[in-house]
């Protein structure tokens, strides 16, 4: 039976999420993207809390798009001032089963240069 791209993606997470949690001291970054927008999540599992999120489709973020790596970066930028502001300095980067290639690395470099650590 053939799988769908979506079936195949979520497998994938599974399997990532089996072994990766977020703590309180060292929180989960949760990466969603879509052809247009990608959005983040930084999530305490324990507590089950969302301690900060940032989407492509806010206000501020309007001018850019989330469909590319320069939005992505814009996006992981606001995250990481929200982090910050929350105190958390150290995180665990969960890509959600996308590849670690185009945007979703784009993103994870824009997080550890605005001073996340994972």
């Amino acid at each position: 039976m053939a799988r769908t791209t979506r079936e195949l993606r979520q497998r994938r997470h599974a399997r990532i999420r089996r072994r990766l949690s977020g703590t309180a001291e060292r929180p989960r970054v949760a990466v969603s993207r879509t052809n247009k927008h990608i959005s983040a999540q930084i999530i305490d599992d324990a507590a089950g809390r969302t301690l900060a999120s940032a989407s492509s489709v806010e206000p501020t973020l309007k001018a850019t798009t989330g469909g590319n790596v320069d939005g992505a970066k814009a996006v992981a930028a606001l995250l990481a001032q929200r982090a910050q502001a929350a105190n958390i300095t150290t995180v665990v980067f969960d890509r959600g089963g996308f590849d670690y290639h185009g945007r979703v690395a784009a993103f994870a470099d824009g997080l550890r240069a605005a001073g996340l650590e994972f």
